[in-house]
């Protein structure tokens, strides 16, 4: 899969390196990147999107499956844009379609980054 394009956070370096936030300080650089992918995020339709996308069976979704959440075409595009380039789902285009899916590492990542801290 490619989405190797300019501006997209490799945000499963910065998760991997960092503990549990509860457990030692953030990097300047590191909250930078994590508040990026929280900020992505925090928008309800990107929220939905990234759901819909991380349940799909067999961890891909078409564009063409996802996009009824209420807002415009456009608008999903741009939603799903905002979510790769936080480095939270990478895309492959097929066709006249574009699959998306979680990138490697993120749901464990950020599961690991909000765990207590021990």
């Amino acid at each position: 899969m490619s989405n190797l394009d300019s501006g997209v956070l490799d945000i499963t370096a910065s998760l991997e390196c960092c503990q549990p936030l509860g457990r030692e300080e953030l990097s300047a650089p590191d909250a930078e990147r994590i508040a990026a992918m929280f900020k992505a995020l925090s928008d309800p339709v990107r929220l939905r999107l990234f759901s819909r996308v991380a349940a799909q069976p067999g961890g891909e979704a078409c564009v063409c499956d996802i996009q009824d959440v209420g807002v415009s075409q456009p608008t999903v595009s741009h939603h799903l844009r905002k979510l790769r380039e936080a480095g939270l789902l990478v895309s492959e285009r097929r066709a006249s379609w574009v699959y998306y899916r979680v990138a490697p590492g993120v749901l464990p990542s950020i599961a690991g980054l909000l765990s207590p801290a021990a």
